[in-house]
């Protein structure tokens, strides 16, 4: 199985040429991420040498609550722009005349933007741990797919992120669980005991949220929660790969779901074909033309029947 990247690869790649060109042009390009982000990378004949990337996120109003634009404004506050179409949450301008040198490092960095964005509620979960408050922090949740959510919610020796996602296809459903029970069954390994405590159950959601309303209780829905200690997040370098890959974990599951689909498929589809193979060779030759046989001198010989035309000696005279 492989890990996903937490940067949106296509977009940096799309930066890094921009930047890189000799010779501004003029571009207008749409991409889209995991989630349901939509980036939109456009210059214009005016101002070419101005580069505006605007980003689309529809649980943007939700993570504002919980620190999204201070990270946005430490992160990337010299190029935040005001946002001048409403379709768009952020925007971002670059001078490609006035870039730092290293333009790579910059493209990978605008490429986080989604994953700097939405690390914002495992933040402040972290720093509610680090207070050393009394009971449970907040209850916060990032709705990032239609009826999907993140959970996050702090307490005194520990971090629950809870995943709610939804299976469509039965296949997916039986998939999905076969998955997340490996998940489940891995960590008693004791190669991998430090890893987050992970547990499964499907249509009854886990006791955080159940007080909720508008949960799915169905059996197209599954929940999925990660219990973080403090070795998984007290150290900074720790904590930042944490959550990024935490935040993947649900594009991670329905990628790999889907691998295993098509893999099966191909599997069947070289199934049919062996036996397709084995029908062909069972089937008896059917010759339209007769054998020809030959003489011992190298001659064909092909029998021919006639019929007599002569009547018999007893019908002639009467006698043999």
């Amino acid at each position: 199985m492989i890990l996903l990247e937490p940067n949106s690869y296509v977009l940096e790649e799309t930066l890094y040429a921009r930047f890189t060109s000799e010779k501004p042009e003029v571009v207008d390009i749409t991409l889209v991420d995991f989630d349901n982000v939509i980036y939109h990378v456009q210059s214009t004949d005016g101002q070419r040498t101005l580069l505006t990337l605007s980003v689309e996120m529809k649980y943007y109003n939700e993570v504002l609550a919980y620190g999204a634009e201070e990270i946005l404004h430490r992160e990337y506050g010299d190029y935040l722009v005001p946002v001048t179409d409403s379709q768009y949450q952020i925007s971002l301008q670059f001078n490609l005349e006035q870039l730092p040198e290293d333009k790579a490092a910059l493209a990978k960095h605008v490429s986080m933007l989604k994953r700097n964005v939405l690390a914002s509620p495992f933040l402040r979960a972290f720093e509610y741990w680090e207070s050393q408050q009394e009971g449970a922090g907040p209850l916060m949740a990032t709705h990032y797919r239609d009826d999907e959510a993140i959970y996050v919610q702090a307490q005194q020796d520990r971090v629950t992120v809870i995943f709610s996602t939804l299976f469509k296809e039965e296949v997916d459903r039986v998939l999905g669980k076969v998955f997340l029970q490996e998940f489940v069954d891995a960590r008693r390994q004791a190669s991998i005991q430090n890893a987050p405590q992970v547990f499964y159950s499907s249509r009854e959601a886990p006791l955080e949220i159940r007080h909720l309303q508008g949960l799915k209780q169905d059996e197209s829905a599954g929940y999925v929660s990660f219990v973080l200690f403090p070795r998984h997040f007290a150290d900074p370098e720790v904590r930042e790969k944490t959550i990024s890959q935490i935040q993947l974990f649900r594009d991670y599951l329905h990628y790999h779901i889907k691998c295993a689909k098509a893999y099966m498929h191909s599997r069947m589809r070289t199934r049919v074909q062996d036996f397709l193979k084995v029908i062909n060779r069972a089937k008896p030759d059917r010759t339209t033309v007769a054998a020809e046989k030959r003489t011992a001198t190298g001659r064909y010989f092909r029998p021919q029947f006639r019929q007599s035309t002569s009547t018999s000696p007893q019908t002639e005279s009467g006698e043999w």
